[in-house]
């Protein structure tokens, strides 16, 4: 078991104000003292009456595993967000709160101005706060948030080494690794470090390599290339191109709803990457579209499909429940996917884009089961309502049949727009 200590920081992060320390497997609630929950033990929580704070903020959790101890999570609860390592967590997007896995050292803010929190798992005590030393070059004068020095070409700050690669930046964390923005001499790539916890998991292991191999039998536009996947100091790693640009979700989370010719026009650019790993041998599906999977370029809007993590070939044995809940289809839910399922996702996609909101939300007790209903939506027009209902259709064999086919249906509404 992994005990855990979490400090709460000055505003001029300093010096430590507070220390709790717990012991799994209670629960911690972090919020105003009001709002947490009587029944709780006080024992398990973590009271900051700040403005900013929501009533409850945040939970932490213990999964205890098995055969290999187990690991502490972030569930996200705050209106005004809950930050880790300078990375927001997701509330409310999907069926159930973005949970992140915590790790040694970790920074948790609560809010964007919000208290900060540092993260102790049964090590000698660190100060995480401490500033990085910049190496690879320290001339002078370079603009601030440069990655690069205007004068050498050299990394301005390296955090730390992996190999041949310089990590540059932390930019995303989740409960399966962390990936970070790398330097290798010759490219900037993104790397992805699969977390020591999972690492002890045999179905983790799995994946993470399954994801290394599937990448790179993979060469399609749409999907990020493959570069390396290697083993250092016991941890694996995956590189892949990097890709500039903004995941759906937080496209919609900073700029709002899409218009409809361009929520299509995104959709029809997922069918052709979707067409593509379906039309593989044997065919693939993906099992997990979703907004934050998909990525828009800057430079020019194109959607890129991430995370081939959860990828299945089909023919292998069913039974595993991977996905997110909101965008699932239900023959996936129950661990028997399709590559119609990847289809399925199409549909509560467009409703977030076009709405800014939880596809659940517009989920409605119709006579063959919950279905989704946007009737009241004005940007909906009829006719996309209608390739809604048939995307998401309960029975697979009711839906479009391939990609091409709803890229098709997409195309004729794109027109009629």
């Amino acid at each position: 078991m992994k005990n855990i200590q979490i400090s709460l920081w000055d505003e001029n992060r300093s010096q430590i104000l507070q220390q709790w320390q717990f012991a799994p497997p209670a629960p911690i609630q972090i919020g105003r003292q009001r709002s947490l929950s009587p029944e709780e033990s006080p024992a398990h929580r973590i009271v900051i009456d700040r403005p900013s704070i929501s009533r409850l903020h945040a939970t932490i959790a213990y999964t205890s595993l098995r055969q290999c101890g187990g690991y502490w999570e972030i569930i996200n609860h705050g209106a005004n967000g809950t930050f880790i390592n300078d990375i927001p967590m997701l509330q409310g997007k999907g069926s159930a709160n973005e949970r992140v896995l915590l790790t040694n050292g970790d920074r948790i803010q609560l809010s964007k101005t919000g208290a900060l929190l540092t993260i102790q798992l049964d090590v000698a005590p660190v100060n995480p706060i401490e500033p990085i030393t910049p190496v690879g070059c320290d001339h002078p004068e370079n603009p601030a948030n440069t990655l690069f020095c205007i004068h050498c070409g050299q990394p301005i700050t390296v955090s730390h080494q992996i190999r041949d690669y310089q990590i540059l930046k932390t930019l995303g964390q989740g409960g399966m690794g962390t990936t970070y923005l790398a330097w290798d001499q010759a490219k900037l790539l993104v790397l992805k470090e699969m977390n020591a916890d999972m690492a002890e998991i045999p179905k983790a292991q799995e994946l993470f390599a399954r994801e290394a191999k599937i990448l790179q039998s993979l060469h399609h536009p749409g999907i990020p290339q493959y570069d390396d996947f290697f083993v250092a100091e016991g941890r694996k790693y995956l590189a892949m191109e990097l890709i500039h640009g903004q995941d759906l979700d937080l496209y919609v989370m900073e700029h709002g709803t899409v218009t409809l010719a361009q929520a299509i026009e995104w959709m029809i650019q997922l069918c052709e990457i979707l067409g593509y790993i379906h039309q593989q041998q044997p065919p693939l599906i993906h099992r997990d579209v979703k907004p934050a999977n998909l990525l828009v370029r800057t430079i020019d809007q194109r959607i890129f499909l991430l995370d081939f993590g959860a990828v299945k070939e089909i023919g292998t044995l069913g039974g595993t429940k991977i996905g997110a809940p909101d965008y699932m289809a239900p023959e996936q839910n129950s661990g028997q996917p399709c590559t119609q399922s990847d289809l399925y996702a199409i549909g509560p996609t467009l409703i977030f884009l076009l709405t800014g909101r939880n596809p659940a939300d517009f989920l409605e007790l119709q006579p063959d089961g919950y279905r989704f209903n946007v009737s009241a939506v004005p940007i909906i027009t009829p006719e996309l309502q209608a390739l809604i209902d048939k995307v998401t259709q309960r029975r697979s064999i009711d839906r479009y049949l391939t990609a091409a086919d709803l890229a098709q249906a997409l195309r004729k509404l794109k027109v009629e727009s």
